[in-house]
């Protein structure tokens, strides 16, 4: 009987282990290119953003000394229209504190440019819209890295995967809006969001134009 006890008791935590396993490969999956477009095309309509306009906005809250400051799980959210657009959120890895991504990640950025240049998506414009966590730097520092690492996201899709820079609109947020408001601190507030932007106007390529063949250059004449 205890042999038997043994047995089951054996096989309960085996079966244990292989749920706990299966739940941690489930959340750490990559996401798929047709994942990143399911969560991208579902665009109704632009939002009112004037992202230069959010850009200073985003500087001039963080670098503010608010007397009556709220703090961070009460602020206010400086840009609550981005809740109204597509977004597909990416967990891209960056070396501690600089906008260097690392090796691990450029798989994810790779599929994010294999969904932008999907037939449903080449109409659009995207939002390419860097976060941190809050931490022990300032505000304004924080602001500078998310729009530093956004920045980063953007060069990497044109140079590395040719996407247009046109339909790319990089924009960094830092402590002024967090993706989880109630946990400041917690590191889902670092992960890097793709939204779907606008329509890309008519007249704009959705790849960037080819480089001109250099011209051929004509022999030289025989003296």
């Amino acid at each position: 009987m205890r042999a038997i006890r043994l047995s089951t008791a054996g096989t309960a935590i085996a079966l244990g282990l292989s749920l706990i396993v299966g739940a941690a490969s489930a959340q750490t999956a990559e996401p798929t290119r047709d994942d990143i477009v399911g969560k991208l095309n579902n665009f109704e309509e632009a939002a009112e953003v004037d992202i230069p306009a959010l850009k200073l906005q985003v500087m001039e809250r963080a670098k503010a000394r608010i007397k009556n400051d709220p703090g961070p799980v009460n602020r206010p959210l400086i840009a609550p229209d981005l809740a109204k657009l597509p977004t597909f959120t990416a967990q891209i890895q960056f070396d501690a504190d600089t906008p260097i991504i690392q090796p691990a990640s450029y798989q994810t950025v790779g599929r994010i440019a294999d969904a932008l240049v999907h037939a449903s998506l080449l109409p659009y414009t995207f939002l390419i819209v860097g976060h941190v966590e809050s931490n022990a730097k300032t505000r304004e520092a924080n602001a500078i890295l998310s729009q530093r690492r956004a920045d980063a996201i953007r060069d990497v899709l044109v140079n590395t995967f040719k996407i247009s820079t046109k339909r790319l609109h990089p924009i960094g947020l830092g402590e002024e809006q967090f993706l989880d408001r109630a946990k400041p601190t917690s590191a889902v507030n670092g992960q890097l969001q793709i939204a779907t932007y606008a329509k890309l106007p008519d007249d704009a390529p959705a790849h960037p134009a080819a480089a001109p063949a250099p011209a051929a250059k004509k022999p030289a004449k025989k003296h």
